[in-house]
């Protein structure tokens, strides 16, 4: 007896053709309606071969924003869209006030979800789909990077999740898939480092020579460091480090070269303990804009704009720096660190240490398996 053949599943947000009418169709997001799928002479796409024609039709419905999802008028008490984005952007609007979150990661809550409320504000959860924020997504043609369709999602996620927590909205998103994270390893060599110092001035060099010399995130923790936070101890200067991203305080050693240039920023502050150490020519803060800016700068300013690996070059690459240098025992005549040390020292799990760094750097982690295939 031969068993009954399954029906294969359609995917959503592609063009399906329908053998009872040899037609291609689509089925709008949050619906099961079919609706026909027509040609720029408005003639009906048929043939099973003619998939090609039936996408690009599909794609001309997509682009001129007719596959946005039809939204019925929704009761006063029902969820809607909106009203998640709004409870969340309050939430952090509140955690920045109080010093949780920085200000740069506010900003971007704020401009994703006012974005995604244009596409889809006034649906009621109920008729929420993956599918809508898929598609929200793919209508940003400058999104073409992984990472920033990642960070996007996530942040609607976010959303969706402290919604259905707090206050027991429905979640209609719960295990929508992201990209998988990506992280840009770029690591600055010596020679790229001294260029760095001779592009820049003297406030902004501190900056960045302590951000690669300790790995710290440049903007919400080492710009945040103030001379109340520096500890002299019999072994050396501590650093007294607080991570928003975590919500953990961490005491870190320094190495002699950046204690050094702590003293001397400690002696030409001059002021409180509550200033922050490492300041901008003004004597404010390093912020996230104002950083992104110089860099930039100085990556015109070296040329390395036209470098297909220095291109990608960021604050960032200090940390990332700081990792490899650690990793490869740059410091310590060859003697290489352990992820746990690194991810102490860093701020992150073992996992996330190993899974950024030490499966590209982890020579402590490699040896072992070339010493187990005989190799040198």
């Amino acid at each position: 007896m031969t068993e009954p053949k399954k029906s294969r599943r359609r995917t959503r947000g592609s063009a399906w053709h329908w053998r009872q009418t040899d037609s291609w169709y689509f089925t709008p997001p949050g619906t099961k309606r079919r609706v026909r799928l027509y040609d720029e002479q408005g003639q009906p796409i048929l043939g099973k071969e003619n998939r090609q024609p039936a996408e690009l039709a599909l794609a001309r419905l997509k682009a001129a924003g007719d596959w946005r999802p039809e939204v019925e008028d929704p009761s006063k008490e029902q969820w809607i869209v909106a009203k998640v984005c709004s409870c969340f952007i309050e939430h952090c609007q509140q955690r920045a006030a109080n010093g949780n979150v920085c200000d740069e990661y506010r900003d971007e809550v704020v401009r994703l979800l006012n974005d995604f409320c244009g596409y889809c504000g006034a649906l009621p959860l109920a008729e929420l789909r993956k599918g809508h924020v898929q598609h929200w997504v793919e209508s940003h043609p400058t999104w073409r990077s992984p990472v920033t369709r990642r960070n996007a999602l996530t942040i609607v996620l976010a959303a969706f999740n402290y919604a259905a927590e707090m206050f027991d909205a429905p979640q209609p998103l719960r295990g929508l898939k992201k990209p998988p994270p990506r992280p840009r390893l770029h690591s600055f060599s010596p020679e790229d480092e001294l260029s760095l110092y001779s592009a820049t001035d003297e406030a902004f060099g501190d900056f960045l020579f302590a951000a690669i010399h300790t790995g710290l995130r440049p903007y919400s923790e080492l710009a945040r460091l103030t001379v109340d936070d520096i500890i002299e101890t019999d072994r050396g200067m501590l650093w007294r480090v607080y991570a928003s991203k975590t919500k953990k305080t961490r005491k870190i050693p320094v190495r002699t070269d950046v204690a050094e240039l702590t003293r001397r920023r400690i002696l030409a502050a001059q002021t409180g303990t509550e200033t922050t150490l490492f300041q901008n020519p003004q004597g404010r803060p390093w912020k996230k804009v104002t950083g992104v800016g110089r860099f930039r700068k100085i990556r015109l300013h070296l040329g390395w704009d036209q470098d297909p690996v220095r291109q990608n070059y960021s604050t960032y690459t200090c940390r990332h720096t700081f990792a490899h240098r650690m990793l490869a025992g740059y410091w310590n005549e060859g003697a290489c660190c352990s992820i746990e040390v690194l991810a102490e020292l860093m701020g992150d799990t073992p996992k996330v240490a190993f899974d950024h760094y030490g499966r590209e750097w982890g020579q402590h982690y490699q040896d072992p398996l070339w010493a187990a295939i005989g190799g040198g």
